[in-house]
């Protein structure tokens, strides 16, 4: 795993609170930012252990102490973005952990 030396994540104040309840549930939360597949382009939210990152994978940072991972050869052809982490109505679709009336998005910062 290759650590990233800037902050190329950050969260709004919604996302911190959905972390801080899913974390007060489920213990220790990561997060590895999809690049397509099952969850589209979408975070995805997991017990911090479930999916340990890979040799491949970047830490861009952590988000109100959870870990986010993305893929290093993914974050290079997207030019090297920085994300910041939200909230949107509803539950995730995929296998993403997400509070009953809200999942995570990324987007660029504001």
């Amino acid at each position: 795993m290759q650590p990233v030396d800037e902050v190329s994540v950050t969260a709004t104040d919604a996302a911190i609170e959905a972390i801080e309840r899913l974390r007060a549930e489920h213990g220790p939360l990561a997060f590895f930012q999809s690049g397509g597949c099952c969850d589209g382009s979408l975070p995805i939210c997991l017990k911090d252990g479930e999916l340990p990152p890979g040799s491949g994978d970047l830490l861009l940072g952590s988000v109100a102490g959870a870990p986010f991972y993305v893929d290093s050869e993914q974050h290079e052809r997207w030019g090297s973005p920085s994300f910041l982490l939200d909230v949107r109505p509803g539950a995730a679709q995929g296998f993403s952990l997400s509070l009953p009336d809200a999942h995570f998005v990324t987007g660029p910062p504001r």
